[in-house]
């Protein structure tokens, strides 16, 4: 077997690396500057991609980048893939491994991974090099390996030395306390403090998907999101605070699921998770918090689309 180096990238490897993404995705990859090889080389240039490889005597067998929009002290191990005649010999592991071991000297202080649920191999790749999974972005982007259904990710977290991310120290609710105390030992608890508005409300579309960026819920909010059509499917991140409860049961009013976790852009917040309406589904996740998080979204769904089909027979009925 030949032996293989692992070591950054260099401006003469864009081709290559552009090669080895279109051999194991074809054109289904949901990042498509990798297939312009000029765009592999100017993200590496202008430090928004630090890009390590698995090479051999002959060619690029593996890729993964640490991808951040630049200046930033928060990063996203992203990118990564690995040939078929390569698999096996744990070179994704290696690959983020070496990224981590990069991070601190680069001034980062928290690392996120996006990891696919169509296969386990990625979830465990991300626990054994210490990410902890916090939440799940349902339906999240188009299948990469041919799928109808689209994609969803398990967002992963991982803490630089010498640095924290601490959840707000509140009353969690019972319906999700085990989980986010498990948050919490991991990456600790404090006194909640009041933000700045720093993150203006924004609603995007993306694909099939209706994203929400939510600083604080209040009541005018509120009502004008239960007036968004209810066909929408929506993903809600909201600044997580010492509301958390109250705004749990708010959106669960709405019909929204809690799906978790993910950290803000800046280096001590995280958002909190709401999903509504979702792609019926049967996972089979690496991580029991996660596992238990599909389940409910689940349940939710079901139990809402059997609410409205009863709501339009009664209509039905009545019109008859």
């Amino acid at each position: 077997m030949t032996r293989l180096i692992f070591r950054p990238y260099r401006p003469c490897d864009a081709d290559a690396v552009s090669r080895l993404f279109r051999e194991v995705y074809g054109d289904l990859y949901a990042q498509p500057d990798i297939y312009l090889p000029d765009m592999i080389d100017q993200h590496n240039a202008e430090g928004r991609w630090q890009s390590m490889l698995a090479v051999d005597d002959a060619r690029v067998l593996g890729h993964a980048a640490l991808c951040r929009d630049s200046p930033s002290n928060t990063a996203e191990l992203a990118l990564s893939v690995v040939h078929p005649v390569a698999q096996g010999q744990h070179i994704a592991t290696r690959l983020g491994r070496e990224l981590l071991m990069l991070s601190g000297s680069l001034g980062i202080r928290s690392v996120s991974i996006k990891q696919v649920t169509h296969h386990p191999y990625t979830q465990r790749m991300a626990e054994n090099i210490g990410f902890h999974s916090t939440g799940l972005l349902p339906d999240y982007v188009p299948s990469p390996f041919g799928e109808s259904l689209p994609e969803t990710i398990v967002m992963g977290s991982h803490m630089i030395e010498g640095h924290t991310r601490p959840l707000p120290d509140i009353p969690w609710p019972e319906s999700c306390r085990a989980f986010m105390q498990h948050l919490c030992s991991v990456f600790g608890a404090c006194q909640d403090k009041a933000s700045q508005p720093a993150m203006p409300l924004q609603i995007k579309q993306h694909q099939h998907r209706f994203d929400i960026v939510i600083q604080r819920l209040n009541r005018r909010l509120l009502e004008q999101i239960s007036q968004l059509p209810q066909h929408w499917l929506i993903s809600a991140r909201l600044e997580l605070s010492r509301h958390f409860a109250r705004d749990m049961l708010s959106f669960s009013a709405l019909g929204f699921a809690f799906t978790g976790l993910m950290p803000t852009p800046d280096d001590n917040g995280w958002f909190a998770l709401f999903h509504r309406g979702v792609q019926s589904r049967s996972l089979n996740l690496h991580c029991a918090h996660m596992q238990r998080l599909h389940d409910d979204l689940q349940q939710n769904a079901n139990a809402t689309r059997t609410h409205r089909y009863v709501d339009a027979r009664i209509g039905s009925r009545s019109a008859a």
